[in-house]
């Protein structure tokens, strides 16, 4: 019986029972220095958008394997990966191995409990949206904005389906008849809907930008 596409926990648990296979889905590669390469393009993102300060707390909506909270944490006083799926955790722990201003924490896969209100600087998900559905990306966002500081910032992306090379991601799904559709598929987003969820959230100084014909994110302040 097919996973649904909901059942995140479930969905990831099971796509990532070694690392060869969580490397893969989470990434569509294992080559480790491509892995640690895209990581540092995900920070330099975040430099250019919400801002990477040494006093912030940091929190990642679907850490995977800590493919960017190795390279953050460093920059940060503390970084927390949250993921829905236990083995991603096992894997994560592995990978940050050593550092000591890590934390990591187990999600439903809906929300960010049990992450205290207000508690931290920065929220930012990336590559994780796409195997969302739009209800539980919004409700992510809202609860970025519950998790945040006053003045906190937040940062999400997506493969931009107005971009040529989104509309071929989403092209090429429509290989696959409605019965066959892996739980995990790619889903886009456009600009208007990452700046839509930000401002009926209730964040200030939304933004959005797109990236090399291909990302669409948006990033604002609580």
């Amino acid at each position: 019986m097919s996973k649904l596409r909901g059942d995140y926990k479930s969905v990831w648990n099971s796509l990532s029972g070694s690392k060869q296979d969580a490397y893969l889905y989470v990434a569509g590669y294992t080559d480790e220095d491509k892995f640690h390469a895209d990581a540092e393009d995900t920070v330099d993102i975040l430099r250019e958008t919400v801002g990477v300060k040494a006093e912030d707390v940091f929190l990642e909506i679907g850490c995977g394997v800590g493919r960017v909270g190795r390279v953050l944490s460093p920059f940060v006083k503390q970084w927390v990966g949250c993921d829905v799926s236990a083995n991603m955790l096992r894997l994560a722990g592995r990978r940050l191995l050593g550092l000591e201003n890590v934390k990591l924490q187990e999600i439903s896969g809906y929300d960010l409990q049990p992450i205290p209100d207000e508690s931290v600087d920065v929220v930012y998900t990336t590559v994780v949206f796409m195997h969302l559905e739009e209800w539980d990306r919004y409700n992510y966002v809202r609860e970025a904005r519950r998790v945040l500081r006053p003045g906190g910032r937040f940062y999400c992306d997506n493969v931009d389906l107005a971009s040529k090379a989104g509309w071929a991601v989403f092209e090429e799904s429509l290989r696959f008849p409605p019965g066959d559709r892996p739980a995990q598929i790619s889903k886009c987003s456009t600009q208007p809907e990452l700046e839509a969820f930000l401002r009926h959230a209730g964040f200030n100084d939304v933004k959005v930008a797109g990236r090399l014909d291909f990302w669409a994110y948006a990033w604002g302040r609580k």
